[in-house]
This record gives C-alpha cells, sequence and structure tokens, in this order.
C-alpha cells in the first residue's frame, strides 16, 4: 500500500495512506499540539504547510508559487486587515484565507506618494481544514483550476513518488 510521511515538528513521523480519495479529510493530529508549532504533512503526495493564527486553523501548499520557498518557515503579518504569510526567500505576500498574491503598487496617474495593496490573484492553494473532537483535518482543494503554486506541488508530488 503505498504511503506518505508525516513529518511532525517533534521529529516524529506518520505514515498517511495515498488511497484516500483526494476530497476525503484526513486527519494530520490533535488540536492542541497543532495550536503551538507549525507542521508540514503530506496528503496524497501533496505537501502542505499546516499553520494556526488568531484562533484559526489554515492549509495551503508547503511550497511558495514563486520560487518553492518553504512557506512554513515564513512570518505571518496583517496586511491590509488580511492575516498573510512571507515567504521567507524573496519576501512574497499570500494571504491565509484564499492565497491571493499581494503587491504594493503606485498608479502613476494618481498622485499619492503611498502605495496600495492590491491582489494578483489566487497564486497558492489553500486547502479546507476542518476541527472535530480535538482532531485537525484538512480536505485538499477540489478547485480544478491549476494554480501557480501547483508547480511545485507537483514536482514534490514526483520526486516523493520516485523515493
Amino acid at each position: 500500500m503505498d504511503k506518505d510521511i508525516k513529518k511532525m515538528d517533534d521529529g516524529g513521523i506518520a505514515e498517511i495512506s495515498n488511497k484516500k480519495e483526494t476530497d476525503s479529510p484526513v486527519c494530520i493530529g490533535r488540536e492542541e499540539e497543532l495550536k503551538k508549532q507549525r507542521t508540514t504533512t503530506r496528503i496524497n503526495g501533496r505537501e502542505i504547510a499546516v499553520l494556526y493564527h488568531d484562533g484559526k486553523f489554515y492549509a495551503m501548499d508547503c511550497r511558495c508559487y514563486h520560487a518553492g520557498g518553504p512557506l512554513h518557515l515564513g512570518e505571518i503579518e496583517d496586511i491590509n486587515g488580511q492575516a498573510c504569510i512571507i515567504c521567507p526567500w524573496h519576501k512574497y505576500k499570500i494571504t491565509l484565507a484564499t492565497g491571493e498574491g499581494l503587491y504594493q503598487a503606485i498608479n502613476p496617474r494618481e498622485p499619492s506618494v503611498t502605495p496600495k495593496w492590491r491582489s494578483k490573484g489566487v497564486k497558492q492553494r489553500t486547502h479546507h481544514v476542518t476541527v472535530d473532537n480535538g482532531n485537525v483535518y484538512v480536505t485538499l482543494s477540489d478547485m480544478a483550476d491549476s494554480i501557480d503554486s501547483d508547480y511545485y506541488a507537483e514536482k514534490s508530488i514526483n520526486s516523493s513518488m520516485k523515493k
């Protein structure tokens, strides 16, 4: 039976079956433990970062859409009223809730010295997180559209299959 390795921040590992349906929730750990520190896990070969911020869990592809940076190591900041993860490699800003890439822009036609935050659109695939009886579950995104972060997620899936 094909399995993925789940690496816990405490150094432990767990295996998750690859045979689960993509739309089935996968238990990734206990709520109390996951609130204390970030974790990464593999579900159906896809590397997922699970983050807890301001009382809510978020899950997204672990590798930044821009150049594959490790998002689970990034800082979380509030940008324009949205919680964002900052990629540690190139400082790309990604909203936790929707996966939108944010940037600052100045419109040359508007006389303003203060840049305004703008959206590049959804660049990072996010996944659904639920908590039930103290267990945290992640359901992979069922969005069929290709998203920029799929490139690095697919590289991760292909490399895990070769092992």
